[in-house]
């Protein structure tokens, strides 16, 4: 008579990676296997901040953006390739709400949060010459991008920890983890649910001002989920509060105080679409995910006194 084979144990791991606290839930026979599945991943998101990110002036997009204004023609590896298409897509369909094009002006609010005052008005302006998504060229057939404005600065804060996410779980998938959980900041995907389980139970955290709506909670499996907000990074000057989250047409960081939080079949979608989610106002942006395949949206705001709650139809089906 066989033993029945022990049950798959529960093995937690956290790591700083991309600036922010990665953690690794996953469901293993043991913990050699957990750990090695885990530390795959982890280097899989390292490998990727070593390509996307700016705050290294010898990483991938750092040496593209300083091929800006010379009729370069640039191709990039496939990681950098899949990021900066499906950014381009988010920023002709939303017209320019989100826009991976933004680092001159990320460059002048990070700037300003650190001395506690607005950005030059004039600085603003001369960034503004160097932003717009269509002096961005994707040639789909060789994999290059073409930066056509001088001093043109991409910066992906806005995408690629969502499609690190997506990627760290998949790494665990081929190495036969069924069932996990990985997240990064406010980005989160899980595949299959916990033994014994119908999902993965997530909590949407509430907005910080009084008399917002309670904590609630998603059930899900094989999904991608990302939050936004100006809960951690933002700065408040004459009582106004400016979120890290900058509206690409104007150059100034948002002020309605939002949290936003979408539910999509992956989390590179999920986080682009919290950033136009934040941007749009709440009629637009409802009306925009309605017109998107398989995607959800929440999102609690309070631009004056008053706090207000949107979500649209899909989104309710998560809740546990």
């Amino acid at each position: 008579m066989h033993k029945a084979a022990p049950p798959p144990g529960r093995y937690e791991f956290h790591q700083t990676e991309m600036g922010v606290p990665f953690r690794i839930v996953l469901y293993a026979l043991s913990q050699d296997s957990a750990q090695g599945a885990a530390a795959a991943a982890f280097e899989r998101v390292k490998q990727l901040n070593d390509i996307m990110t700016d705050y290294d002036s010898d990483s991938e997009l750092s040496r593209l953006s300083q091929t800006s204004g010379q009729d370069q023609a640039v191709p990039v590896s496939p990681d950098l390739w899949v990021v900066l298409a499906r950014a381009h897509e988010l920023a002709q369909r939303s017209q320019g709400a989100f826009d991976v094009t933004v680092g001159p002006y990320v460059n002048l609010w990070r700037f300003a949060r650190s001395q506690g005052k607005l950005p030059d008005p004039a600085r603003l302006a001369k960034a503004r010459l160097a932003v717009g998504y269509a002096n961005m060229q994707l040639d789909p057939a060789r994999h290059t991008v073409k930066l056509l404005a001088p001093n043109m600065r991409l910066d992906l804060g806005g995408i690629a920890k969502g499609y690190a996410v997506d990627q760290a779980l998949q790494c665990l998938s081929r190495l036969g983890v069924a069932s996990a959980l990985v997240s990064g900041g406010g980005d989160l995907a899980v595949s299959g649910p916990p033994p014994g389980k119908a999902g993965w139970r997530i909590e949407l955290p509430p907005l910080d001002a009084s008399n917002a709506p309670p904590a609630r909670f998603v059930l899900l499996s094989q999904a991608g989920l990302s939050t936004s907000g100006d809960l951690f990074q933002r700065l408040e000057i004459n009582g106004v509060r400016y979120s890290h989250i900058i509206d690409p047409r104007t150059g100034v960081g948002l002020t309605d105080h939002s949290l936003v939080t979408v539910i999509a079949p992956d989390d590179l979608t999920a986080d682009g679409l919290t950033k136009v989610m934040s941007v749009l106002d709440p009629k637009a942006a409802l009306e925009f995910i309605a017109k998107t395949p398989n995607v959800a949206v929440r999102i609690v705001r309070k631009p004056r006194d008053k706090i207000e709650a949107y979500e649209s139809k899909r989104f309710r089906r998560y809740y546990d």
